[in-house]
């Protein structure tokens, strides 16, 4: 989520001065392998039949003693690592003849360009709808959703052409996720306040969950799928929500004067959650199980997007308003390095190549996206794209399915 969402100007004066209170009455002002998630054209409705989805081949993580998690769930591949399954071009057979490709939404252009990843050349831009923010690859990995914010439609497009299909009527769908058995999509609805569970194949609702906070945004999911935790940037808040319930179970004020989470991710532990904080310039650092007072890990201005690495070791945190990524340690919970982009920029979200060594972030107030070596940090390329590029899609990524957002893999 950004502070340019839902129509707000582009920013001219520090993050800083930006309190949770001008953005909430600006907000008010304004207002795995089988199942198919496919692009049916499903509309605003309530839900018909749903496909229950096959569950994965894989059943090592049950011999190995793991808790038994979400029902038709595919279980881990190994207790400890939740990131088992995301190693270097360990691509599923559903994937592995997909064109390599970045997709970027330009919120402001209602646009998504199309990078080639071996030129770092735009080599196709498709019209979409009003203001895309985020290019979401679905549970079974067919389809990547274009959401549209304020067009108030998915676009979808086939990731083994580079075609788009025909839009699909979802309101309000700001940034979306899947639930870990493949059943349901769920739209942070962030100006209807609402978490709107669908239907995974056909898009139609099934269950509105409203919540009292503001700007649902990010969220990501237990290693055993039976809960999620969501971010609540214009209030400053987090959720717990019972996956199966469809249901807030728990609601918590970030300790920060003004605090304006952004991306969760829990981390391969499984233990350990981060949220990104635009405003507290860090993440905060939580026992999701728990869902105690979380403390602060300062990183750098405008923290904002994270990612893990292909050998589930180091979170890659961007850091907009300085124009940086820092780099945490995951086993040790310590930040270990931080990489300057050369001529500064806004890195906000992304994804990392398949090989793991190039991580792509698009540059929110620049028009741009940036190719950095996950190495040591350097810029291998910035190309220009449409304006306000937001949540941009590496793809094909490896992992046996996808949880949304712009590709959490697992």
């Amino acid at each position: 989520m950004t502070q340019s969402s839902h129509h707000r100007p582009r920013p001219r004066t520090p993050f800083r001065s930006r309190g949770v209170r001008s953005a909430a009455a600006l907000f008010t002002a304004v207002c795995a392998l089988l199942a198919a998630s496919g692009c049916g054209s499903g509309k605003d409705d309530e839900a018909g039949g749903r496909q229950q989805p096959q569950q994965g081949a894989h059943s090592q993580g049950a011999a190995r003693g793991v808790p038994q998690g979400l029902p038709g769930m595919p279980p881990l591949l190994d207790p400890n690592d939740l990131y088992a399954a995301d190693r270097p071009n360990a691509l599923s057979p559903v994937v592995k003849d997909f064109p390599s490709r970045v997709y970027v939404p330009n919120t402001e252009s209602d646009t998504v360009s199309v990078i080639d990843p071996q030129t770092y050349k735009v080599i196709e831009t498709i019209p979409v709808g009003s203001q895309p923010q985020h290019v979401v690859p679905s549970w079974d990995l067919k389809t990547l959703w274009v959401n549209n914010d304020r067009g108030h439609t998915l676009t979808p497009i086939d990731p083994a052409t580079g075609k788009a299909g025909k839009t699909v009527d979802v309101h309000d769908p700001y940034n979306l996720y899947f639930t870990p058995d493949g059943k349901y999509a769920v739209v942070m609805a962030s100006m209807d306040r609402e978490l709107v569970f669908r239907d995974a194949h056909t898009m139609k609702r099934v269950k509105t969950e409203h919540v009292n906070c503001l700007g649902v945004n990010h969220a990501d999911f237990s290693p055993d799928g039976r809960y999620f935790i969501v971010s609540c940037e214009f209030s400053g808040e987090l959720l717990k929500v019972d996956t199966a319930q469809m249901k807030v179970i728990g609601q918590q004020k970030l300790p920060f004067d003004g605090a304006m989470p952004q991306d969760v991710k829990i981390a391969s532990d499984g233990r350990t959650w981060y949220v990104a904080d635009m405003i507290a310039d860090g993440v905060w650092v939580l026992d999701g199980d728990k869902f105690g007072e979380p403390w602060l890990m300062p990183t750098g201005k405008g923290a904002h997007g994270l990612y893990v690495s292909r050998d589930s070791k180091s979170m890659y945190i961007s850091n907009r308003g300085e124009g940086s990524i820092s780099v945490l340690d995951l086993p040790s919970r310590k930040l270990v390095k931080k990489w300057e982009l050369p001529d500064g920029g806004s890195p906000d979200m992304g994804g990392v190549s398949a090989d793991g060594k190039v991580l792509w972030l698009s540059g929110r107030y620049n028009s741009e996206v940036y190719a950095i070596d996950t190495e040591d940090g350097h810029q291998i390329a910035r190309i220009k794209v449409g304006d306000g590029p937001h949540g941009l899609a590496v793809y094909p990524q490896p992992g046996r399915y996808s949880l949304g957002h712009t590709g959490i893999f697992r």
